[in-house]
């Protein structure tokens, strides 16, 4: 299946992920529309699409907003579905925000894919922390679900929702379970976004990266294009044999030596190392690292970017273009979210309020 010519939708497409898969559509020749309200804490950025402004057209709505959404998608033939928040520390601090984004407007955008555009294809972000803390190593699609957290409580919820209506015939949804995804247009600006982004964040500006624990624990870092490839592989495919794959990277490494590439690549001072904080031991999973073998056997895709290749990459976005991501007098923004609360309107508006 080629993209070209063909009406697709990205929501959350002004995020990370989102822009890196709706950049590469529209070079494909795709007509692509983005709906993404950029909730506060979620990572949007406008700059994220502006090599191909002009071929994208943007929807500024929350995907709960069925006015906003309906016409859009009753004119889709694939939804790539990247909406929601990735923050296991905010889902911890905030779980009703988590719910109302993860879960609940989820529940809407796919009663209005149902309802507007039944059978439609849409490929879902999914999350490796559904599995939680793994009882076995590569983790493959049969291990079983145990989150640690929020989110990965609120995402598989989502994950489900997709799954469900998959299995009654009113969607063909694929779910992929993607690993630690890093690269250009990470939201640099957002703390708590993952170490990846903690990662690069500090080693741009210069700063000594700080690794918790022994660092040893095991990570497969995924580079965006090869998410990308992996989401385009799962939107192409004529027939879908499984509809849930977990996606990574191509090696298993401890997150110490992540932290060493990442700060010789950056030409910084080498990582130190300290205790974990509570909060963040709470919800630590020890290692993880995926088995990619049934998402090769049925598309043909495989991760292609080794971290030291695709972490060179990153800085060299960045350096371009850091000042669109980050406030370099402020290297260590604070959490936007302690005084915000998220709600989904009856009419699927997303509504931002500030509590004193």
């Amino acid at each position: 299946m080629t993209y070209r010519n063909k009406r697709v939708l990205v929501t959350g497409g002004l995020g990370f992920i989102g822009s890196n898969l709706a950049l590469r559509l529209a070079r494909e020749g795709a007509r692509v529309t983005i709906v993404d309200p950029c909730v506060a804490g979620c990572g949007g950025n406008d700059f994220n699409i502006e090599p191909e402004r002009e071929k994208i057209r943007v929807v500024p709505a929350s995907i709960a907003e069925r006015g906003a959404v309906a016409p859009v998608l009753a004119a889709s033939d694939v939804v790539f579905n990247l909406a929601g928040e990735i923050s296991h520390i905010h889902s911890m601090l905030f779980p009703d925000r988590d719910l109302e984004i993860n879960t609940l407007a989820q529940l809407k955008f796919l009663e209005t894919c149902v309802e507007v555009r039944p059978g439609v294809r849409v490929i879902y972000a999914g999350t490796r922390q559904v599995y939680g803390a793994p009882d076995y190593l590569p983790v493959d699609e049969k291990h079983p679900v145990n989150p640690v957290d929020f989110n990965g409580v609120h995402k598989y919820a989502a994950t489900m929702y997709h799954l469900m209506l998959t299995r009654m015939g009113q969607l063909d949804a694929v779910v992929l379970r993607l690993t630690n995804v890093y690269g250009p247009r990470m939201a640099l600006d957002v703390p708590c976004q993952g170490f990846l982004g903690a990662y690069i964040r500090q080693a741009v500006t210069g700063q000594r990266l700080e690794v918790y624990g022994d660092g040893l624990q095991l990570r497969d870092p995924l580079y965006v294009d090869d998410a990308v490839e992996a989401m385009l592989a799962a939107g192409a495919l004529p027939a879908i044999q499984s509809h849930s794959y977990n996606v990574g990277g191509p090696e298993a490494l401890a997150l110490g030596t992540i932290a060493s590439i990442t700060s010789l690549r950056a030409g910084g001072p080498d990582p130190r190392y300290r205790e974990f904080p509570a909060e963040r031991k709470a919800i630590d999973i020890g290692s993880y690292y995926t088995d990619t073998a049934l998402i090769r056997e049925q598309t043909g895709w495989r991760p292609a970017v080794r971290f030291e290749d695709g972490i060179g990459r990153t800085f060299a976005y960045f350096r371009e273009h850091l000042s669109r991501y980050l406030d370099p007098a402020n290297p260590n923004p604070p959490c936007k979210l302690q005084h915000l609360r998220v709600q989904i309107t009856p009419a699927g508006e997303t509504v931002a309020e500030h509590r004193p």
